[in-house]
């Protein structure tokens, strides 16, 4: 089903895949429903994207066994549309892309289900450059941590020259059009993708780095949740 919304000239679609199941959670249910202050991760991160002005809708791509999303507060939400997304994570922004009516949302954000602490004014800075220059782009902050290189063993190979590296981070933003077409071909060249960004790199397309807040963290193991409840009611205590 293609997303038709009215959509303006600033209006944005953001695509969330949550098709995965979080393994490094050690929990019973996927980490994208686990409880954070009273809501599930998800709901959590929807929210956070629905807050932002231009972003008019949210495509989430769930699993087709998902059996928790529509006890979450955002079934039957109007700016909320589900797909089916597939095994690998770039599957399921595949399915988002093709929900969605590039001749009317030129633009889209790419953004992690477990990431529901990304500061709104973040995506607006990313949203900004990203029309200002033309080129799409990502949220990310500067290495501060001495780097090292292992091998298999874990044994240290080299220590890496931090200067000019970059955590990239979610939203990440592109043309639609372009973005489902750079994936498509990655995908049929059996080309490994990690984030959206990597399969416009793949097609010689531009990136910029829009420096981000380190709140923006990707819960992924047990102890991330606490400290993303943490975030979360500072960032509520200072509105």
């Amino acid at each position: 089903m293609t997303l038709n919304t009215a959509a303006t000239d600033k209006a944005l679609v953001a695509i969330v895949p949550a098709a995965g199941v979080g393994k490094r959670m050690l929990s019973a249910c996927p980490k994208q429903y686990l409880q954070l202050d009273g809501l599930t991760i998800l709901e959590h991160t929807v929210n956070r994207l629905l807050s932002v002005a231009d972003i008019q809708h949210v495509v989430i791509a769930i699993s087709p066994q998902d059996g928790y999303f529509n006890d979450t507060g955002l079934a039957g939400h109007p700016d909320v549309t589900t797909v089916f997304g597939g095994k690998e994570r770039v599957d399921s922004v595949l399915a988002g892309l093709k929900a969605i009516d590039s001749s009317r949302y030129p633009w889209v954000l790419v953004h992690d289900a477990a990431r529901p602490c990304v500061p709104g004014q973040d995506i607006n800075a990313l949203i900004n450059r990203c029309r200002e220059s033309g080129d799409g782009g990502l949220l990310a902050y500067p290495v501060r941590d001495t780097m090292k290189r292992g091998d298999a063993s874990d044994q240290v190979l080299e220590t890496v020259e931090r200067e000019a590296l970059w955590h990239a981070l979610t939203p990440q933003m592109y043309p639609a059009a372009e973005l489902k077409a750079a994936i498509e071909k990655a995908l049929e060249d059996n080309i490994q993708i990690t984030d959206e960004s990597s399969a416009m790199e793949y097609v010689n397309r531009t990136s910029i780095l829009v420096a981000g807040s380190s709140e923006n963290l990707k819960i992924t193991r047990p102890d991330d949740l606490a400290m993303a409840e943490f975030i979360l009611l500072r960032q509520q205590a200072n509105g």
